[in-house]
């Protein structure tokens, strides 16, 4: 098949890795494929299996931008493309503006804010709605945002190699002097600085426990994004004012994430809201326990006190107590981590995500 992925984000996050895992693996499988990206984007430095030459900038700024939308639909039919796979709410009317009758239009929603009246209008084109969990299809159905016949629920799947290798002694105590960790137990947190991610819960938790032990650090994986400065001076601030300097440390971090991954001893959680937690099965892959806050996202991956523990949402006070009970229990965070491990290989394998996704490619193809 000719597919192109178009997806406008600035930044990474976990759909925009999942773009690029499901171009690069895309290509693998022997389609052929194309990748409309944002200027600079930084996606581009993942799409290590597409050819240069099929990667193609547009500016997409907004719903409105009609010269893309143009731009777009020359694309198409220059490269005589079947299917356009568009990620972001923004994309979904330029794509749909420019998929007209050339090309089948397939949408994925990777977050459970809603659509409005402009969505529902423009996506009368498309041909398949790809929700990534449960709770998002539900979302999109209460808003009747398309034909439920042409809604399907495909969680996001992982490259489960890139996590299956555990880290040696000296590698993981090398991530840590690279994060600046100096404690014997690392509690780590990955996401975007953004107040819905409950950054400050995590923050919260760790006052508590450092005042019950003094042998963990804590590290905050974010970004730099300048939409996000603010908050993260008022992270900085909060760790300031609780006395955590010296154990609660926010960090860029460029590197595999599996690294960082088997280098924790409980990954967390925190987030306000979650449609699905790419993070989270990446950090079970690792074998690693983890603590999630009941977000309808996680609550679809994780099996309460099984395959991980989840915990109210926004009550730093339970979250630190289950850290807290899991630091205290290698046994625990051992086998809470061999099960996540299990589950994970069993349902999130990038693989199945992938063959999931080309049937819905068919399936639009020949009923449109």
């Amino acid at each position: 098949m000719r597919i192109l992925q178009v997806c406008s984000a600035r930044t990474i996050g976990g759909g925009e890795r999942h773009v690029a895992a499901l171009a690069n693996s895309l290509t693998q499988r022997g389609h052929q494929v194309y990748v409309v990206v944002a200027p600079g984007s930084p996606i581009t430095a993942l799409l290590s299996e597409v050819p240069a030459e099929n990667i193609v900038t547009l500016r997409m700024r907004n719903a409105f931008d009609v010269p893309s939308a143009l731009r777009l639909a020359r694309v198409i039919r220059e490269k005589k493309i079947e299917v356009v796979h568009a990620h972001l709410a923004r994309d979904y009317p330029i794509a749909s503006l420019a998929v007209r009758r050339y090309a089948q239009l397939v949408v994925t929603r990777h977050v459970l804010f809603p659509l409005n009246r402009l969505h529902r209008l423009t996506l009368k084109r498309v041909a398949r709605v790809i929700a990534v969990s449960n709770a998002v299809a539900r979302r999109l159905q209460a808003r009747r945002i398309c034909d439920n016949r042409k809604l399907q629920v495909i969680p996001n799947g992982i490259e489960l190699e890139k996590f299956d290798e555990p880290l040696s002694d000296p590698a993981r105590a090398s991530v840590r002097e690279k994060l600046g960790v100096r404690r014997s137990l690392m509690v780590g947190d990955v996401g975007s600085l953004l107040p819905i991610k409950g950054h400050e819960d995590f923050v919260r938790a760790a006052a508590i426990i450092a005042r019950r032990r003094n042998d963990v650090d804590f590290v905050i994986v974010g970004d730099n994004e300048p939409r996000n400065r603010n908050h993260r001076k008022f992270l900085e601030r909060l760790i300031t004012g609780l006395d955590l300097k010296d154990s609660v440390l926010i960090v860029d971090w460029s590197g595999d994430f599996s690294r960082f991954y088997c280098a924790l001893d409980v990954y967390v959680s925190p987030s306000h809201s979650e449609a699905f937690g790419l993070s989270i099965v990446e950090a079970m892959a690792c074998g690693r326990s983890v603590v999630a806050t009941a977000t309808e996202g996680a609550k679809e991956i994780i099996e309460d006190k099984q395959t991980g523990v989840l915990v109210p949402n926004g009550d730093a006070q339970r979250m630190a107590e289950t850290i807290l009970a899991l630091l205290d229990s290698a046994d625990e965070r051992a086998r809470l981590g061999a099960n996540a491990r299990e589950d994970v290989h069993r349902r999130f394998g990038l693989e199945r995500m992938v063959e999931a996704i080309e049937q819905v490619y068919r399936d639009a193809l020949v009923s449109g």
